[in-house]
Parts: structure tokens; sequence; C-alpha cells
């Protein structure tokens, strides 16, 4: 809950805080996350020591100390916690300095020690040993009793710094009681110094009224007889009283010095710990991802904290398990026994110290194994005896109020024991990791939906024709190949899926009369198909795509330009086209042509690939084509095919590339055409001129290797494509021709189409 903001603050966060450490030190099972939530306190403002409360909130904060501590007098206690040296830090320097309690209560109430707003204090010395202090609330203002013994607390504290053994503190006027004001008298033990200057200061007026007496009644020579003697007690006790004020003196300096070295102690671990913890969040701060992020932050801990061994272990979705996430030090054995072991958190039972500490947010810090080893269940304390645990810590990664994971810590080879600025240090990196865990596992959850929502996208296209489905995932799985082949940069990469993902988005605005049609196009049937590419640009450009994808509308409506020009849809050339898009033109041709389609059969392998480095150079991009190929290779995509066909997929002649001039008589008559593709058994080839099927023919041409001999066949016209009859769509009109006999023999026609087996 939050106050009225119109309510005067009253109270400065120095309150506060001392209670914090406190509750830290010695109850580290209170949560103080909603120990302050609860009074509408933020950490900052506990941090910032020129900040105040109001009264209701130091109320709501004490009372919800009180029942979660169950300590009715943890106000008293907070007091005094403040002259702890690792507490009051440089205030105890500034008390030593006054040199006395009594200065110091004189300054209560003034700037220096002033922690409240609310009260007026005034305070003076009744004796050498004695303080009256009185406190007068502000007008308006409802104190508390609780307000009231920490007071008492501090200003026993006081005493405590200066090693004063604090004899009476009166109380004899309370707000509480029926009094106007609260009024202190605060009194405490003479130091031994002091009594020996009295006893100096008496003998030394004893000597001078005795020397007068004697002087008066027997003259000069009793007084020469008086006079020696008291003299030299004087001077004794002026010896005792000089070594008692130095041997105070130096107790007071030792103090300083040791308080000194305590301080400059906390500085110097406070300022590790701070470097510490920047080194962890510059390790992490560009990272987005969880296992990234621990990996980083488990080499940090390796390298900076003095600890044998050190894991992670994070909460998975659901919140049922604690699983190995990240470590150092352990053998290949035991993190092998991590990786298979997890923690139940779903089931009441378990009560191992990783399950409490992640349920309660509470630490530990065992020295002992063995004092711990009863509380634990039969399957805790065998994982705990195989990873030989002796001493750790264990601390709950805790972001937002809520537990995500645990870190742990131990020694097994130095022996070395753990302490409890060990288990702050550990407390504080724990809360940068959880922070830094639950954004990555944020970020990851937007990744995930609008990965999702890609995937929705693509299969929305799929989906129209179950033969192209799946079109949009293998185009993209071979364009990830092609980039991981590359070393092209993971944010590139990423890019590259999500384009590929979406390279045929446009094609929602295409008929399914023109993208299921079976036979050839008509001119403006295909006009239409090519601008699918334009339409992807524009869909894609209305989608706020940032940082990087930004190129994704750029890249996934270039994939059909070509590197002569000769693409579509603004025929661009070479460098103009993106280099993204060219992987994608390359992946996606080749899927399109290994694929079944309405108007044929999926190409062999062999053959794609071969078509791919016919074009690489003058369609396609030459390195990303040749990535392509290694990505196939080394994914065994041949071998599959293969497997394909020795499982019982049905034969068939395997037809290659052959682009060569061919000459047959056909009726007496002499035809010229160009061969697109040859076989065992035939070949196609594209011509002009109008032939019947099932007419003989002689054909003689030469082979695009390099071979001299001219191959003489006869054969006949096994099938037609043309206007009316348009079996090759993509193909130019010509005819297939069936060889039946060839010359001089098909041994150079089987070397020649057994190179793409």
């Amino acid at each position: 809950m939050r106050t009225d903001p119109f309510k005067p603050p009253l109270y400065n966060s120095r309150i506060v805080d001392t209670y914090i450490r406190l509750v830290k030190k010695k109850y580290s099972f209170v949560n103080i996350g909603n120990l302050l939530s609860y009074a509408g306190m933020e950490p900052y403002e506990v941090a910032d020591q020129g900040h105040w409360f109001t009264q209701e909130q130091v109320d709501l904060f004490y009372e919800r100390l009180v029942k979660v501590t169950g300590n009715e007098q943890i106000a008293r206690e907070a007091g005094r916690f403040a002259a702890a040296p690792d507490s009051i830090g440089v205030m105890r320097q500034y008390v030593l300095g006054l040199g006395s309690p009594a200065k110091a209560y004189e300054l209560i109430g003034k700037t220096t020690l002033n922690f409240t707003r609310s009260s007026k204090y005034e305070s003076r010395r009744l004796a050498s040993n004695k303080v009256e202090i009185i406190v007068t609330p502000e007008k308006g203002v409802c104190e508390k009793p609780f307000q009231c013994e920490n007071r008492i607390g501090f200003m026993e504290a006081i005493a405590e710094v200066f090693n004063n053994r604090l004899l009476h503190v009166e109380h004899p006027e309370c707000l509480f009681r029926n009094g106007d004001v609260c009024r202190y008298i605060i009194s405490w033990e003479k130091t031994p110094s002091v009594y020996w200057k009295k006893i100096r200061n008496y003998s030394a007026v004893l000597l001078v009224s005795l020397s007068a007496a004697s002087f008066v009644l027997d003259g000069w020579i009793a007084l020469f007889a008086v006079v020696p003697t008291f003299l030299s007690f004087i001077l004794l006790t002026g010896l005792v009283t000089a070594s008692m004020e130095k041997k105070e003196l130096r107790a007071g300096l030792e103090n300083l010095r040791e308080s000194t070295d305590k301080l400059l102690e906390q500085i110097n671990l406070n300022y590790t710990n701070a470097l510490l913890t920047n080194e962890i969040g510059q390790a992490i701060s560009k990272q987005t991802d969880v296992d990234a992020i621990l990996g980083n932050v488990v080499n940090v801990l390796q390298k900076r904290l003095d600890y044998d061994r050190g894991m992670i272990l994070l909460a998975d979705q659901e919140k049922s398990r604690l699983i190995f996430r990240s470590g150092f030090g352990y053998s290949v054995e035991q993190e092998n026994l991590l990786q298979k072991t997890s923690f139940h958190l779903d089931r009441p039972e378990s009560k191992g110290i990783f399950v409490i500490s992640f349920r309660e947010q509470k630490p530990f810090l065992i020295n002992d194994f063995e004092n711990i080893k009863t509380n634990l269940s039969p399957h805790s304390l065998t994982f705990a005896k195989k990873l030989g645990a002796q001493s750790f810590i264990v601390c709950p990664i805790v972001c937002d109020g809520e537990t995500v994971g645990i870190l742990a810590v131990d020694n097994v080879v130095t022996k070395k024991p753990l302490i409890q600025s060990n288990m702050s240090l550990l407390m504080g990196i724990a809360t940068v990791i959880g922070i830094s865990v639950r954004n990555a596992m944020l970020n990851e959850a937007r990744e995930h939906q609008f990965s999702s929502t890609l995937q929705v996208l693509a299969a929305s296209i799929d989906a129209r024709d179950n033969l192209t489905a799946g079109h949009a995932e293998k185009v993209t799985k071979y364009a990830l190949g092609i980039c991981n082949e590359l070393g092209l940069s993971k944010d590139y990469t990423e890019m590259i899926r999500v384009a590929s993902l979406l390279h045929d988005y446009g094609k929602i605005g295409i008929p399914d009369a023109i993208l299921k049609k079976e036979g050839r196009l008509t001119v403006e049937e295909y006009t239409q198909v090519k601008s699918h590419v334009e339409k992807t640009r524009e869909i894609l450009a209305q989608i706020n795509f940032e940082g990087i994808y930004q190129q994704v509308p750029e890249v996934a409506g270039s994939h059909h330009e070509k590197i002569d020009g000769t693409g579509y849809p603004h025929g661009l050339r070479g460098s103009e086209i993106p280099f993204g898009a060219k992987i994608i033109a390359v992946a996606d041709f080749f899927e399109a042509i290994t694929a079944k389609r309405h108007y044929r059969g999926p190409m062999p392998l062999a053959l794609a690939i071969r078509l791919l480095e016919e074009r690489s150079g003058a369609h396609f991009e030459k390195k990303v084509v040749k990535a392509l190929i290694t990505y196939l290779k080394k994914n065994n995509f041949f071998l599959a095919e293969n497997d394909a066909e020795k499982a019982g997929r049905e034969p068939r002649y395997k037809r290659v590339p052959c682009h060569t001039p061919v000459s047959f008589s056909v009726n007496g008559r002499t035809v010229s055409g160009t061969s697109a593709d040859i076989s065992l058994k035939g070949m196609y080839v594209a011509i002009d001129d109008e032939i019947e099927e099932g007419v003989p023919i002689e054909l003689s041409f030469a082979l695009p290797n390099g071979c001299a001999d001219m191959i003489q066949a006869k054969g006949r016209i096994a099938w037609v494509n043309n206007d009316r009859k348009r079996l090759k769509p993509h193909f130019p009109s010509g005819v297939g021709v069936e060889f039946l006999t060839v010359e001089p023999t098909n041994e150079v026609l089987q070397s020649y189409v057994g190179n793409f087996a």
C-alpha cells in the first residue's frame, strides 16, 4: 500500500535502514521486499539517507516486523544494534571523536544525530557521568511506545561505543504514562582516573591547609616536616592518575583503531562486492538468452569468488521442478548427476535444503552437513553424499517477489569455512541474476509468441493447397543451412529466418484458380503470380519490424530477383539485390524443383543441384549455391534419397540437364532444335515445328561434355508439349523423344548421365 502523499515526512530512512540491517543479520528468513511493500516503502527510499518516511509508514513497518520476527522488543534491539562496529560505520568514528558519552548525548537532537522530525530533543549535563534528555513530540504527532523503546536502545548504544558500562537508564516521565514529554536520565560508571583525580585534588587542598596550620602553630620547623610527606603523596597520586588516564586513553585509541580497521575492512569488502556485482552486471547486460546469462555469471563467479564449486538451478515453466542449468568446479560424473537430477517443488513432503530455500525465499549457511542430514529426505541425502557436500551456502534467486531459482556454492577441497558476509554477498548477486533471468525469460516468451505468429502466417498460405504445405518451413530450413555454412551472424540469420517464413505471404492475394492450375499459365495469369513478391513487400512493410528485423520486407520482397537482372519485380542486378534475398532465392528454387507440384513430380537431387550450378553466377549467387550444396552433403540429403529408393520408391530413369543442338529427320525432312534434358532412354527437344506423337525419327547430336563423337540414335516421338497439350509447363514447346537404338554405342551416353547419379 502507499501512504497519503499530503502527510508530512517525519522519520529519516536511516532509522528503517538500521532495522533492515538487523533483520538481515539476525532474521534472514524474513522477506525484506514483502516487509517494505506492506509499509508502502521502496528499497531505493531506504537506501537514500536523505529520504523521510511518515508516521503511518513507520507504524506499518514496525507492526509487520514484530509479527514476522516474533520479537516484541525488536525496537530496543534495533537501537542497540546501532552501536555494532559493522553497523554504525562512519557514525561510530564521529561519536568516538567527541571524546566522551556526555558530549555525544548533548548532541542528540541536533543535526548530526537527528533521525526524526517528529520530536524535539533537549539535553543537559547533570554530572560528568549523568545526562538528562527530554523528548517533546511536535504538535499533531502521535508517537508509539516502540519509538520510546528504540530511543532507549540507541542511548544505550552510545555508551557502548565508548566501552562504558551503562549503570542506569531512568525514564521517570513518559508520554505513554500520561506524561507531557518523554524524559530520560542516563548515568554511567565513572572511570578509575576520575577517582584518582579527586584523591589528588583533595590531597593538594589538605596539604595547603596542613601547611598553613603547621606554620601558624609551630613555625618553619613543623612546616618543613609536613610538606615533604604530603608532596610525596600528591606526586604519587598524580603519577597514578596520569597512568590511569594514559591507560584509558590507550584503550580509547585502541578502540578507535579497531573501529577504523573494521570500517576500512568493511569499505574494502563493500568495494570488492560492488566491483563483482558490476562485473556480473556488465557480463550479462547484453545477453538476452538465459543460458548465455548463466554461463557468463558462472564464469565471473569462478574467477572472482573463493569457492571450490558453484551451481545455478532454475525452476521449470510449471514451477514443479528445480533443474540444473549451469555450474563450475564439478567433475564430469558429478555434472552428469546434476543434469539427471531434479528437485520436486510440487510435492509437500519435499524438504530438501534447495526446495525449502526456494519456497521460503530464505538463504542458508551450512558449515557442517552433519547438522542437517537428519532433516533431509533419502533422495536429498543420497544426492548430497554423491556430491561430497560438507559446507555450503544456498541462496534463493528472487525477482519481483517471485523465486525463479537457486544459487549454491560450497568448498570441498580448501575446507575454508563460510561466513555471514559470504551469504550477504551471494544474496546481492542472486538479486542481479534474478532480474536478468526474469528479463530473459520474458524476452524468450515474447520471441516464442512472435515466432508462433510467424508460423501461423506462413501456414495460412500453405494451407490453401496441401500439395505445397510446408513450403515456407522447408525454404527456411535450407536458408538457415546456407547461413550457417556462410558463418553469418546470429542476428542476420534470425532476420533471414523471419523473411524466409514470410517470403510468399503476398500469395494470399492470388486466386486459387491460378495457384492450383495444373496446365500452362497464360501471360496474364503468370503476371498476376509474379505480383506476389510486391504484395509481400507491401504487406510486411505495414508490420512494425524493428532492430534486426528491419530488412525483412525488402529481403522477402526481392527473392525473385536474379543476378543478371532478368528477375522481378524490379529487375535488380548483382549487388543491388539484398544478400538475404539471394539466400532465399536459392533455397526457394531448390525446394520448389525438388517438391511435387500439380504439373510435375519432384526432381532428383542430383539434377536439382546441376540446375543450380548451371544458373550459378547468372541467376544465383555462386557462394550461396556452394553453401547450400555443402549443407545438403553434410546433412546426408543424398543418402536419404538413395535410402528412399531402396525402400521401394518407384524406380525412374535419371534425367539430367543437357543443352545441345539436335538435328533429326522426320518424314523425309530435317528438323533442328535444342535439347533441354536427357536420360538413357530419351531426351527432350525444344522445336517450333508441329510433330505428332508416335512418328519415327532419326537424331544426331553431340553431348555438351566436350566429347567430339556424334551420337546417332533412332527413336520415336513419345509425347508432345505445346499450347494444345502442355505436359511440361516449365519447358518450352517441344517433344519428348524415346530412344530405340543408339550408335555407335550408348557407353558415352551412360558416362554422361552417370555423372549425375
